[in-house]
């Protein structure tokens, strides 16, 4: 018998900034919510983008990553796994949900550019040691090169 499949690869924005929380072990959770679009034709012909929204679940050292980087209206691939939960609603009725939860978080906008950009994007587990802060960036090769002289005699072939 073939092997099951549970796999799914989101690309959208942040509709509101990660919330982490804590386990009692003390590992962390953080929940996001993004937004896809689908685009289809309407009843009038015409194109139409209809959002869709999705609960993400992010765990670990990634969770805290995503709550120290992220925030409402960036840009985000998630790779990960759908999980179906089902419980007792304070009313009495059962609720159920379906969520997805993270393998992997990419982060596809630069810092600060919510609004776009495309910017190569780094995954949540390649993060910087330091949370909150960039790792220092040695510019000393990028320098202006000094001006060459105008001679046919400098030409290396």
């Amino acid at each position: 018998m073939a092997a099951d499949l549970n796999r799914v690869t989101l690309v959208g924005r942040l509709t509101r900034d990660p919330e982490v929380r804590h386990l009692p072990s003390g590992d962390p959770i953080a929940s996001l919510r993004i937004a896809v679009n689908s685009r289809g034709r309407g009843d009038d012909g015409q194109w139409t983008d209809k959002p869709n929204f999705f609960d993400i679940t992010v765990f670990g050292r990634q969770a805290e990553t995503v709550s120290n980087y992220l925030s409402k209206g960036r840009r985000v691939g998630i790779d990960g796994r759908l999980q179906w939960r089902e419980w007792e609603a304070k009313e009495g009725g059962k609720r159920q949900s379906v969520e997805v939860v993270a393998n992997d978080v990419f982060f596809l906008d630069n810092r600060g550019d919510g609004d776009g950009g495309g910017g190569g994007g780094w995954s949540a587990q390649q993060a910087p040691s330091t949370p909150g802060g960039d790792l220092p960036v040695d510019t000393s090769d990028l320098s202006s090169p000094a001006p060459a002289p105008a001679g046919d005699d400098d030409i290396p072939f």
